[in-house]
């Protein structure tokens, strides 16, 4: 990019104008930066916690995560010993439970073939469960100073904003992203890059006005900033209706069934489901026949006594599905197993549930309540 914000020929800026662009950026990023619990921390395991915890996630709502995460997992060795439920339950709330789940794999390698110290360089920690390139780039940037990129969604819309981009292929991110790095303080570059993205050049409205790189900015020169980057085409969204039993004993407990590793939800716990057939949404002998099925298969013996009530449809959204839960309570008895729990439906606790899940048990707590 030369002095008058224009891309250079080779897509990137000119080093006469990168020193200036840094300058601007990394003074802004020093004067403004939020406070958060993870800014100057250079403990990588620390960082690990918080990069993972911030995909796809705002700050906000991972502030009190991560405080309590570190009170309960305070370092490698106490994530890698815990168990796997426990550690999805401090996740709870959270969403995208594979984020956990790799996590924690991650820190059982690093325990076991890594003697506990996280590894210091971006190739060494992209060997690690679920860490890919923005998570390796972050954590070896910030916490060991490798002069290495870090492209998230934040980063990616100010590059394609800053060049002009409206499809910045991954290859050219990576590449521009490095080229851009100040090797002297890579971290605070790469943070500042990603807090730019979060609070000035954002999704709609960006702040120009207030931006400290508007000046080499080639979309804003464009007047194309609110065009940049272009919308990805959407996939098309899945809709799936479920059958949910919610078997209850004389204890008031219900019966709560882990899901498969792979799928939706892999690995967590959940009532036990069965898809609908097409047409037979308002037909409810098939509602709960089909529910009874699910239920049997996750070990329940359920009473052949009417259903104790059917409970008003739970909808849920995932990144590329619509669900339909149509929650139906049975009596039912059973005992713990490897892949099924009985835990209080008024408090369940015991397990971690997703967000459909825990709506359900309190849906079904009320309704049984007023029996």
């Amino acid at each position: 990019m030369n002095r008058s914000g224009r891309p250079g020929a080779a897509g990137r800026p000119l080093p006469e104008d990168l020193a200036a662009l840094r300058r601007a950026l990394l003074g802004h990023y020093d004067r403004t930066r939020r406070d958060l619990p993870w800014r100057g921390d250079t403990d990588p395991y620390r960082i690990w916690v918080s990069e993972v915890m911030l995909q796809q996630t705002r700050a906000e709502t991972v502030t009190e995560y991560y405080r309590r995460w570190l009170e309960r997992f305070p370092d490698v060795e106490t994530l890698a010993a815990a168990d796997l439920d426990d550690v999805l339950l401090a996740w709870q709330g959270l969403g995208y439970y594979s984020r956990a789940r790799n996590l924690h794999a991650g820190a059982v390698v690093v325990r076991d073939r890594h003697a506990g110290t996280v590894p210091g360089t971006y190739e060494a920690l992209r060997e690690l469960p679920g860490v890919g390139a923005y998570t390796a780039g972050a954590v070896a940037s910030i916490a060991f100073g490798e002069a290495v990129p870090a492209v998230d969604g934040n980063v990616r819309r100010v590059l394609a904003r800053l060049f002009d981009r409206a499809a910045p292929a991954p290859k050219w991110l990576r590449e521009t992203a490095a080229a851009l790095v100040d090797a002297s303080r890579p971290g605070e570059w790469n943070q500042a890059l990603m807090e730019l993205g979060a609070t000035v050049c954002t999704p709609r409205s960006p702040g120009c006005h207030a931006c400290p790189v508007s000046a080499w900015c080639a979309a804003r020169a464009a007047g194309t900033q609110e065009e940049r980057p272009a919308p990805s085409a959407r996939r098309a969204v899945l809709r799936e209706r479920l059958a949910t039993a919610v078997v209850v004993d004389r204890d008031g407990c219900a019966l709560v069934a882990r899901r498969p590793e792979s799928g939706l939800l892999g690995g967590m716990w959940s009532f036990p489901d069965t898809p609908l057939e097409a047409g037979v949404e308002g037909d409810e002998d098939a509602l709960v026949a089909s529910a009874r099925k699910a239920a049997t298969a996750a070990g329940a013996r359920v009473s052949h006594e009417p259903p104790l009530a059917l409970l008003e449809p739970v909808r849920h959204r995932f990144t590329h599905l619509a669900a339909t839960y149509r929650p139906v309570v049975l009596a039912g008895s059973g005992a713990d197993g490897e892949n099924r729990r009985w835990v209080a439906l008024d408090a369940p606790v015991a397990v971690a549930l997703p967000v459909a899940q825990r709506k359900i048990a309190r849906a079904a707590a009320t309704v049984l309540g007023r029996l």
